[in-house]
């Protein structure tokens, strides 16, 4: 294939594949051999190497010169802008939320609630609930869901059951929380703004949570089983650390004013890190002045209250309640804990950037814009990709990327709108990753739940019944439109 304005000739679609067939072959190996650990940096370095073939084949086969993949690779990474600014203000917020007991008492307030005779109906509602507010599904697994886990077995309940109502309802947050960043990846990378990327998959993702939730509550209620017991402890340990108090519960509201006042994420994320910040410095003295790694029991100086409040906000914090699984559950990383995937946005935004640059995403989306014609065939399409990414290269976010840079030339083609595009990514990519055993995300929540991923997988109901209703959305067009008929 040839460009028409000069003699620089278009890689076909059989040599496009080429770089991204290389890229999966590493993650393969990667995963394999670091694990949970393959977003430290492994992940990141096989982007740069997959840019570097890409490059290679475009500038030494094709004529294509440097200068043209550099321009695309910097409009690449100004189009991510905004969303690495989310990125780490959803860090702050992961911080500020925790160190001030707006998620404890989240937590205290949400295990009141659970009821034997309805126990994994609760359990998916509840962690929903968290990873909704803290925006991490990981952090909900490994926190409240380690608890539940404990329960679940005190009340007979199959630990796979459990397992699969965890993380059903965590990875539901996970793709409706603003402060998700697959969310704001999903919507970033297929230029969508995050709030109206949001309000587009309650289409699908509504009736799929509804589901799921009869599903769990139908099992809960003929499931016989003892008064629950397991939740006094969490709750006491939390109340002896932390100020329990529904007052806190007035920076959540605040940010859910500024979302349904459609104020811009970044903006909305940035004061309710700044509120929350107040609201540790009023509520929880002494938490905070641990976290300055003050001496306990001294007073709170301006000087305390400032570098505590700030290290909640970048950095790491370890507060020590006593009791191992807690302290895992109250610890942070903030901004810095959100630089691997920050660094491998960027990477991904290079090698997109070099396909696109070379030519290579066009081959292969005017080899699909040839063979995909109907609109059910573009989201199903789009939904196998997604899981197929994951099931090759292992992570969820490198899935996110790929699919979506890989079809929004074909959507835009055919003339539908982005947000269907992030949609069908995080209906596809985002929640299927948990059911793969050597996905980033199957392996880190088998390990943390002690239940290999097999064994829960078929319960994890959210998850498989997402990527069918994307599916069965867009067979019957509900909510779908193309640029002719608007």
């Amino acid at each position: 294939m040839r460009n028409n304005d000069d003699n620089i000739r278009i890689p076909s679609w059989a040599v496009s594949l080429i770089p991204i067939i290389f890229l999966i072959g590493v993650m393969v190996i990667v995963v394999r051999a670091f694990g949970t650990d393959a977003l430290g940096g492994a992940s990141q370095l096989s982007l740069i190497l997959s840019s570097g073939i890409a490059a290679g084949i475009a500038m030494v086969f094709y004529r294509c010169p440097w200068s043209a993949l550099e321009t695309a690779i910097l409009e690449n990474i100004k189009g991510i802008g905004s969303g690495i600014l989310i990125l780490l203000m959803i860090g702050v917020i992961s911080g500020t939320w925790m160190v001030s007991g707006i998620v404890p008492s989240m937590i205290c307030y949400g295990l009141k609630i659970i009821s034997p005779t309805i126990f994994l109906f609760a359990v998916c509602l509840i962690c929903a609930a968290v990873s909704v507010i803290t925006g991490s599904s990981w952090t909900t697994v490994a926190t409240i869901g380690v608890a539940m886990i404990g329960i679940g077995s005190a009340l007979g309940y199959p630990m796979p059951w459990t397992a699969g109502a965890i993380i059903s309802g965590a990875y539901f947050g996970d793709k409706m929380s603003p402060l998700s960043d697959t969310t704001v990846l999903a919507s970033s990378s297929a230029g969508v703004p995050l709030f109206s990327h949001i309000r587009y998959m309650l289409v699908t993702t509504v009736p799929s949570f509804v589901i799921t939730l009869v599903i769990f509550l139908v099992v809960s209620l003929v499931h016989p089983s003892p008064a629950i017991t397991g939740a006094d402890a969490t709750t006491a340990i939390l109340k002896s650390k932390f100020v329990i108090s529904p007052w806190l519960m007035l920076v959540p509201l605040f940010s859910g004013f500024l979302i349904y006042r459609k104020v811009p994420a970044f903006i909305t994320l940035l004061l309710s890190g700044m509120a929350a910040c107040v609201a540790a410095v009023i509520a929880q003295p002494s938490i905070i002045q641990e976290v300055a790694g003050m001496p306990a029991g001294s007073m709170m100086s301006l000087s305390s209250g400032f570098k505590g409040s700030m290290i909640s906000c970048f950095g790491s914090t370890a507060i020590q309640t006593g009791d191992a699984s807690i302290d895992a559950l109250v610890a942070t990383r903030g901004m810095n804990g959100m630089m691997p995937t920050v660094l491998l946005v960027i990477c991904a935004a290079t090698f997109g950037g070099v396909l696109r640059g070379s030519g290579m995403i066009q081959s292969l989306t005017g080899e699909l814009v040839r063979r995909i014609s109907s609109r059910s065939s573009v989201v199903s399409s789009t939904v196998a990709t997604g899981i197929f990414s994951n099931l090759t290269t292992g992570d969820q976010f490198l899935s996110i990327i790929l699919t979506a840079s890989l079809f929004s030339k074909l959507y835009k083609d055919k003339g539908y709108e982005e947000r269907l595009l992030s949609r069908s990514v995080e209906d596809s990519a985002t929640v299927t990753s948990v059911l793969i055993p050597w996905n980033s995300c199957g392996m880190t929540q088998s390990t943390v739940l002690h239940v290999p991923t097999l064994e829960y997988m078929p319960y994890c109901f959210f998850n498989i019944i997402s990527p069918l209703m994307s599916i069965f959305i867009a067979s019957i067009g509900y909510k779908i439109v193309t640029r002719d008929d608007c």
